[in-house]
């Protein structure tokens, strides 16, 4: 099983908040340090800093780290124009030395288009499944050729496709819980499906779904990897999960009922029982960037042992 790191800067931190956390993941060995792509806070609460800008924060922790993977979970199609988008990532998979994965998504928080001036298009799968078209074969362009696109949200002319990443192919994550249209995109163009905050007992069901729309197009289901993304609360007695449940608004039952929490062992025997189900990856939800030491306890007590699964 492999554990990644990832957090939502858009709830209140800075840069530096951030790449404390991303070089203390590094430090400990989880593999990914990944963040979500949002302009505004979700719910009450101080919104000071103010929201950070994914791909430039990214950018900046791919030249203050050196191993650790960097991605978003997941960014919006709505947010940048696909070619855009390439450049910008193909840019900090060079600043990273090859260590950037693209998760692009649909969008859905209408609140936040609306604060910042984007526009929010009431039908947006056509705009997510023509990024991935566009992206992927900007990317896949063998230098010195062009690359042409005439879809009906997007028309891009005799483009150079440069520059390149340092990946060929590049991972592309695809998330989402819709029956039908994302396993199929997922099985066209993702290295990896995530399931995000999934009801526990559905995860086997969009698996299925997604290993179902693999063999559907010819693909060998097993080449995509399948992850979830599940909030963690880790504490050595209940006095500390309380606390650490508290710091983040949330209820220490829910957290066991909804997410990745309780003691060491109980985190393990949850993340067995993702193994089970064919899960091969988790990210683990972070939510208090202040608390690097639950970060040290994830390490010093379980990631070996899970490590196995």
């Amino acid at each position: 099983m492999d554990l990644r790191i990832f957090i939502e800067p858009q709830q209140g931190a800075s840069y530096a908040d951030q790449l404390a956390v991303a070089r203390r993941a590094e430090a400990l060995g989880f593999s990914g340090f990944f963040r979500s792509d949002h302009f505004l806070r979700m719910g009450g609460g101080d919104p000071l800093p103010g929201p950070t800008e994914a791909w430039t924060t990214l950018a900046g922790i791919a030249r203050e780290t050196s191993t650790i993977r960097l991605g978003t979970l997941v960014t919006s199609a709505t947010f940048r124009a696909p070619g855009v988008l390439a450049v910008q990532v193909a840019q900090v998979d060079d600043m990273s030395g090859g260590r950037v994965e693209l998760g692009l998504g649909a969008g859905w928080f209408a609140e936040e288009h609306a604060a910042y001036g984007v526009a929010f298009p009431e039908k947006r799968f056509g705009l997510l499944t023509e990024q991935l078209e566009l992206i992927t074969g900007m990317w896949a362009t063998p230098v010195g050729e062009r690359f042409s696109y005439d879809g009906e949200h997007y028309r891009v002319v005799d483009s150079p496709a440069l520059p390149k990443p340092v990946q060929q192919p590049l991972p592309v994550i695809i998330g989402g819980g819709g029956p039908r249209r994302t396993p199929r995109l997922a099985a066209r163009f993702a290295a990896e499906y995530n399931q995000g905050f999934p009801e526990k007992d559905q995860i086997p069901v969009q698996r299925d779904r997604v290993r179902a729309a693999c063999e559907a197009i010819g693909r060998d289901p097993d080449e995509l990897v399948q992850s979830v993304a599940l909030v963690v609360c880790v504490g050595r007695d209940e006095q500390e999960i309380a606390r650490r449940a508290a710091a983040i608004g949330r209820e220490p039952a829910e957290l066991r009922r909804n997410g990745l929490a309780g003691t060491p062992q109980e985190v393990v025997d949850g993340i067995a029982a993702l193994a089970e189900q064919g899960i091969s990856r988790v990210y683990l939800q972070f939510l208090d960037l202040s608390d690097l030491d639950q970060l040290d306890l994830i390490a010093s007590e379980f990631m070996v042992q899970v490590a196995e699964l």
